[in-house]
């Protein structure tokens, strides 16, 4: 089950007691989504994972990005040019390393995803840095690509999909 988008393109909030929140994430995915903490560069699941499909919010499964958003900005997280829609998505000021940075949070459930940076590609020149305990992703379906791209369930990628399976787990499209 995906968060409801309403008629205005906005996701329903999402409302729990941080008591719930910790029953229904991992203490990481706690950490990232509650806490505001940062995983480490390099150690998250979907840093090196490239099938297609869409990501989603960990905590409330609000889509997120598209796999074809995604490239490899070499910082160690999962970056992505553009969200599936900006409405689904909180921009708050953060003052928090001494320079301001643009903290990206989940407009359903308020939980933080990263920040976003404005040293990506073209066209929209925007690099969204977001931790992978704040996603999970929905692998695409050939039958919900031909049918207007309907969202999948959630996939979480098997270990051998892992950053310590290089040479088995799906890589990124070469062109």
């Amino acid at each position: 089950m995906y968060t409801r988008i309403e008629a205005n393109g906005m996701p329903r909030k999402v409302r729990k007691t941080e008591k719930q929140w910790r029953q229904a994430l991992t203490p990481e995915q706690y950490g990232v989504l509650r806490e505001g903490r940062t995983e480490q560069p390099f150690s998250g699941t979907y840093n090196e994972f490239w099938e297609r499909g869409f990501y989603v919010c960990a905590a409330c499964r609000t889509p997120l990005f598209r796999s074809e958003a995604k490239y490899d900005h070499g910082t160690g997280w999962p970056s992505f040019s553009a969200p599936i829609d900006e409405r689904h998505l909180i921009f708050k000021d953060d003052y928090s390393l001494l320079v301001k940075r643009v903290e990206v949070r989940c407009a359903a459930c308020g939980s933080h995803l990263g920040h976003v940076f404005d040293d990506g590609p073209a066209p929209t020149f925007l690099h969204y840095c977001i931790n992978s305990a704040a996603l999970d992703f929905v692998a695409a379906e050939p039958a919900a690509e031909k049918a207007g791209g309907a969202v999948p369930p959630v996939r979480r990628p098997a270990a051998q999909d892992g950053p310590d399976a290089k040479a088995k787990g799906p890589r990124k499209p070469t062109a």
